[in-house]
């Protein structure tokens, strides 16, 4: 059985002529945490989006598990095991933590997400929901409307909800983008936990949380795969420091 649990060949998006995502290709091993990095306009959220189908490439294809997803949809590649969370919250606001991880976990009913259920039926949720929410920090806060939670609650919400889906592979966008050093600490920890039996792929502009979690690298710049390996490696490499780590954003 192969190590890899998702790869691109020849990936590829253009917008009107410009070339955002060139040619990448991509191996992420099972099992482990793999950080796609690079300055700003470099192609990552791009490269991200295309993976989750959220973008169609216009060139290249993506396999999933050994399976070709390049033409299929976002809920389709979701059921399959490959599950995102995105760089600005996605959790509904005006509902409770609580409320918010059951909505994910009733997926598993099948298509409907049951809104006209009662309470006492959409209870059978609750225990896996507290148990989700326990297990991001959150349990102080399982009856607390997300409006009225601080960002970096929020976050952790939002993981929440994404490993309520179970899946096997869990992209990360950005995760601790415009935290302070304590929610990020706590959300460095939270993924360190979370990543037993799962793969991970995040793209992540805090260079301490990649040296931290990740343990291949992938840096990309204007749409290319600059370098690959782990943080050792590339942030030695002289092309590196100057396209990233030497950035203004670095």
């Amino acid at each position: 059985m192969s190590d890899t649990i998702l790869e691109t060949a020849g990936l590829t998006r253009e917008f009107g002529g410009f070339v955002a995502v060139d040619d990448v290709a991509l191996k992420v091993r099972t099992g482990s945490i793999h950080a796609l990095i690079g300055p700003n306009g470099a192609g990552k959220t791009t490269c991200f989006n295309m993976l989750t189908k959220f973008l169609a490439p216009t060139r290249g294809t993506i396999h999933f598990k050994g399976r070709d997803i390049t033409r299929l949809k976002p809920a389709q590649v979701a059921r399959l095991g490959l599950a995102r969370s995105f760089q600005i919250s996605a959790v509904f606001p005006h509902l409770t933590a609580l409320e918010n991880v059951r909505l994910a976990l009733q997926r598993a009913r099948g298509a409907s997400f049951d809104f006209w259920r009662s309470e006492q039926v959409l209870s059978v949720y609750n225990n896996r929901a507290h148990e989700l929410l326990f297990d991001v920090g959150l349990s102080a806060f399982v009856n607390t409307v997300v409006v009225e939670l601080p960002y970096g609650h929020k976050r952790a919400l939002e993981i929440a909800t994404t490993l309520a889906l179970d899946p096997e592979m869990m992209l990360l966008d950005e995760p601790t983008a415009g935290m302070g050093h304590d929610d990020v600490h706590r959300i460095v920890e939270l993924i360190g936990r979370v990543r037993a039996g799962r793969t991970i792929l995040m793209v992540e502009h805090n260079l301490s949380v990649v040296e931290g979690l990740c343990d291949i690298i992938t840096v990309l710049t204007r749409g290319r795969v600059l370098a690959e390996g782990d943080y050792a490696t590339v942030s030695k490499n002289p092309e590196v420091i100057a396209a990233y780590l030497g950035s203004s954003d670095a």
